[in-house]
């Protein structure tokens, strides 16, 4: 079974909303304004990109990264990774044709059946409501979170407000940084 990992930029209280900038919220660009930029503290996302073997976002961030992603240098080996998005509205037709192999998954249980193939380490980049549905249908195996030390109240968050049972998660990584940003590594207990 392929591993899922989460990975996201998160603030203490749990937003995950337009880290790098993306219009419409209002604390927008969050992880750079008025935080040190320490390149140590980035080093996970470097890893992330030799680790995995294939990548899953949800539409909307598909269509944040699509028409960025696949010419940024910081993200080369991304574009030769199989791409899986999760969506019941992108259309074949919608998909970009210069970011190589990419898959359209139309429920949780297609992201289930893909876990059970072959294969290295499956990242979940960006994707609110997805990462949401996976952590709630028990699909996510690991979190890597950088954790910004702001509040940022209203804003979409990584995990849900549903009412269920407790999840337990073993810290296997972390470190702190001298800009107040926190690397944590949790892997899910089942």
């Amino acid at each position: 079974m392929r591993t899922l990992i989460s990975t996201a930029f998160i603030s203490l209280d749990g937003v995950v909303e337009a880290p790098g900038g993306e219009p419409g919220y209002r604390n927008a660009g969050w992880t750079f304004k008025d935080i040190e930029f320490l390149p140590e503290a980035f080093e996970l996302k470097a890893r992330e990109q030799e680790e995995s073997d294939a990548i899953l976002m949800g539409r909307v961030s598909y269509e944040a990264f699509s028409p960025v992603w696949p010419e940024m240098a910081e993200f080369a080996r991304y574009r030769t990774l199989p791409k899986y998005v999760v969506s019941t509205t992108l259309g074949e037709e919608q998909l970009v044709a210069n970011w190589g192999e990419t898959s359209i998954l139309r429920s949780l249980d297609e992201v289930a059946a893909l876990k059970e193939t072959e294969g290295g380490p499956i990242i979940v980049h960006g994707s609110a409501t997805l990462n949401q549905g996976l952590s709630d249908a028990g699909l996510i195996d690991r979190y890597h979170l950088l954790v910004f030390p702001l509040l940022l109240g209203a804003g979409k968050r990584l995990f849900s407000a549903t009412d269920k049972d407790a999840q337990k998660l073993a810290l296997v990584e972390h470190e702190v940084y001298r800009n107040g940003v926190q690397k944590q590594v949790f892997d899910v207990v089942r």
